[in-house]
């Protein structure tokens, strides 16, 4: 068990919570995605079953096998076709932000509704057992959700915040990156798996989850005080 525990981003007796966390949460992010391209006049992610928060469409083996084990990850992203935009940069920015955003709102809603219990005192009518489990998961969710918020926004393949500088950036930048693309996954994985890199570039960024969920809470707190 303790071998286990070390090999894993989060203890054990966790792993339900956090499974169940990021079926919510990756459902949520790629149904954003999918749901705003089709809005924007492209049907492919419909045509292929992505418009739904049916989150067994939506999962990605290694992307969750990271999540438990470097403590994030990914789902399998949804095709976008932007030739169907009317405006495909400015469209795809949108729908780039969208599955990000989505995390954000989900981490607000269910911050929202845990005060919101403790304030009528939804929570006094449970069972030891049943609050236990609720504290659990709605924590986790909200951290999970804060953490894949701002893990999508680094600009690294085949994140979304790579596709929203990809399409703002000028043709020359974008011509660099995309030549740059075919090896961006092998230095992604250097930067997550070797420490010192990691402490230097995706560590600082990643911390910033743990300053949004403060701000969240505090947000919370002076709405329901």
């Amino acid at each position: 068990m303790n071998e286990l525990d070390r090999l894993l981003a989060f203890p054990i007796r966790d792993v339900p919570y956090v499974f169940a966390a990021l079926l919510l949460a990756f459902a949520v992010h790629e149904f954003a995605h999918a749901w705003t391209a089709w809005k924007f006049g492209d049907p492919t992610a419909r045509r292929q079953g992505r418009v739904t928060l049916n989150p067994l469409k939506h999962l990605d083996v290694f992307g969750t096998l990271l999540i438990f084990i470097a403590g994030f990850g990914w789902a399998k992203p949804v095709p976008v076709d932007r030739s169907f935009f009317r405006r495909p940069r400015l469209m795809g920015v949108v729908v780039s932000a969208a599955g990000p955003l989505s995390n954000l709102l989900l981490a607000a809603a269910i911050l929202f509704l845990h005060y919101a219990l403790v304030r009528v005192g939804g929570y006094d009518a449970m069972s030891a057992g049943v609050y236990e489990v609720l504290i659990r998961f709605f924590d986790l969710s909200v951290r999970l959700n804060l953490l894949l918020f701002v893990f999508n926004l680094i600009p690294l393949p085949p994140l979304d915040g790579y596709r929203i500088v990809n399409d703002v950036a000028p043709p020359a930048m974008r011509l660099r990156m995309n030549r740059f693309e075919p090896w961006s996954m092998l230095v992604f994985l250097l930067l997550v798996f070797i420490p010192p890199l990691y402490r230097i570039t995706i560590g600082p960024i990643l911390s910033l989850a743990g300053k949004l969920y403060i701000w969240l809470n505090g947000l919370m707190i002076g709405i329901f005080t």
